[in-house]
């Protein structure tokens, strides 16, 4: 495979992105400055990008609806994101949260920042209006994507309907031998620090697509698996009935990236999550994982780490087209690099 692209790259004009928090973010704010830099081969500065993201993390908290990935999506690409701990608000202030201590309102491991509590303020207002999640995040998008992006930057629910992720553990107190906490509370309050013994999403089977994310899908040129969490992030959003087979059909390559470096995660907690799906921690079992399309899955190419070279066999042989590159996030140049190689695997631009 050549080191770069055709200069006859197939256009790209919609790109679409299935997106977790944290690391999806981080990948699309590199895809836009590389769009606007043309540093990504067949895309401009007009490419559509519309994201994807997972609401399966959701859960309510304080009466507030907390879609903890739609909001660092939104706020990473609004240039609102904390940016050290890339997630929240930056210059946030955690008064509310103190008092709510104050009063011994549980839980108090989980705190929402001031600044922060207006997003879930509105959104909760809205949602009690009567206007689905969507409307409600496209209302709130107004704010943070529009001054920057314009219309060229879209955020989807994956659903308007609710899907919470549960996350079974062992509890020797109970009957069965286990209890299922919310992921929240796995991931916040636990740390992930427990093993993991099954993860169950309620409400996923008798979910649809939020409104525009078939579309989404169907439209694009180019449909991209960032290196979010393949488990909680990427396989909820594949979960919902009708989207992975919408990935399947679309006439656009799927081309992901993978969350795993050497033998472990780069952020979050994929390691515990693919052991507990009985899925091998490493770069290669995370894209035959997903699979190939053409036997089934939903990938036509999965970029690797240089460091992760080795594995590139093992992809080939599971009949997906697969190359080594350096996958971390260091700066935005970096990840702008990481989407060109992303583009550079799909049909016509090699």
């Amino acid at each position: 495979m050549p080191s770069s692209p055709s200069p006859t790259a197939t256009p790209l004009r919609r790109v679409t992105v299935l997106s977790g928090g944290v690391g999806g973010a981080r990948f699309v704010q590199g895809l836009l400055h590389g769009l606007r830099t043309g540093a990504v081969p067949g895309a401009s500065a007009d490419t559509h990008v519309t994201v994807v993201a997972n609401t399966a993390d959701d859960w309510w908290i304080h009466g507030l609806k907390v879609c903890p990935d739609l909001d660092t999506v939104m706020y990473t690409l609004g240039e609102g994101i904390d940016v050290e701990r890339g997630w929240g608000r930056s210059e946030e202030t955690w008064s509310a949260k103190t008092e709510l201590e104050a009063y011994g309102v549980e839980p108090t491991w989980f705190g929402l920042g001031d600044r922060d509590i207006a997003t879930h303020l509105v959104r909760t207002q809205m949602l009690e209006a009567g206007f689905g999640l969507s409307q409600v995040t496209e209302a709130l998008s107004r704010r943070w994507l529009e001054p920057l992006h314009g219309d060229r930057v879209r955020l989807l629910p994956m659903s308007d309907d609710r899907v919470e992720t549960h996350v079974a553990i062992a509890d020797p107190d109970s009957a069965s031998g286990r209890r299922v906490v919310h992921f929240q509370e796995y991931w916040v309050r636990l740390r992930a620090e427990v093993p993991a013994e099954a993860v169950l999403v309620v409400g996923q089977d008798s979910s649809t697509p939020g409104p525009g994310v078939l579309d989404a899908i169907a439209g694009a040129d180019l449909v991209v698996l960032p290196p979010s969490n393949p488990v909680v992030s990427v396989g909820t959003i594949l979960g919902v009935p009708g989207i992975r087979d919408a990935v399947r059909a679309t006439a656009a390559p799927v081309v992901g990236l993978s969350p795993i470096v050497g033998a472990s995660h780069v952020h979050g907690m994929a390691r515990q999550l693919l052991t507990s799906i009985g899925v091998e921690v490493s770069a290669a079992a995370v894209g035959i994982h997903y699979g190939a399309r053409s036997r089934g899955g939903v990938l036509d190419g999965w970029l690797v780490d240089s460091r992760d070279a080795d594995q590139l066999p093992r992809l080939e042989e599971a009949g997906i087209a697969a190359r080594a590159v350096p996958l971390m996030m260091t700066d935005h140049d970096a990840t702008a690099a990481m989407a060109a190689a992303a583009v550079a695997l799909v049909p016509g631009n090699v």
